[in-house]
């Protein structure tokens, strides 16, 4: 998969980010260097084009997903996180994922499907990536959700939906409203920030 890998000073933590429909691997970098600007960076460019725009899967309609293609591609990203470790010599253990929008999906994906997978996670405007599965033992990993009240493209229903289905997975969870749309604004960013640096 397309990517940057950035060396961090001094951290074992690895911030691995996930950028929105149409947006590449350069996106979400400043985001970065303002959550923990001490981080590892992996910053991954989506395998699936939309009418030339990049994306983390496919979908078949606005909202509406195409789950074999996610599975597919989860799995695919989750592979290629493990090689990167390997590649780069990052702590597995220590990646925590940003993602904005289809991003955010794919990440909640990984936390769906896959076991000790992400360390936390930074989720704007995220959606339920899929119903009616078994989530994997969440053991108290600590996630951000960022939402709006008036998000077009993802619900209030979707983001309390998401919160409930992590939670009873074990995740510790805190969600964020902006009373914006699907738009990523700086006091959304700024309260991340703020609820990262709590994290010990």
């Amino acid at each position: 998969m397309k990517h940057i890998f950035k060396k961090g000073n001094n951290s074992d933590r690895t911030l691995l980010l996930l950028h929105g429909t149409g947006g590449t691997e350069n996106d979400l970098l400043p985001l970065a260097h303002m959550i923990d600007p001490d981080a590892n960076v992996l910053s991954v460019r989506g395998n699936v084009l939309e009418n030339g725009m990049p994306r983390f899967f496919r979908r078949l309609s606005e909202g509406v997903f195409d789950e074999e293609d996610l599975i597919y591609r989860t799995k695919e990203l989750k592979q290629f996180l493990d090689e990167a470790a390997e590649t780069y010599k990052f702590e597995r253990q220590q990646l925590f994922a940003i993602g904005y929008s289809n991003g955010a999906n794919i990440a909640a994906s990984l936390l769906f499907h896959y076991e000790n997978v992400l360390a936390g996670a930074i989720l704007h405007h995220p959606m339920v990536p899929r119903r009616n599965i078994q989530l994997p033992q969440l053991d108290h990993t600590p996630i951000f959700i960022g939402a709006g009240t008036n998000d077009f493209m993802c619900p209030a229903e979707e983001t309390e939906e998401l919160d409930i289905l992590l939670t009873d997975a074990g995740a510790n969870v805190s969600v964020h409203w902006e009373n914006h749309g699907h738009q990523l604004t700086t006091s959304e960013i700024k309260a991340a920030q703020r609820w990262y640096e709590q994290l010990s």
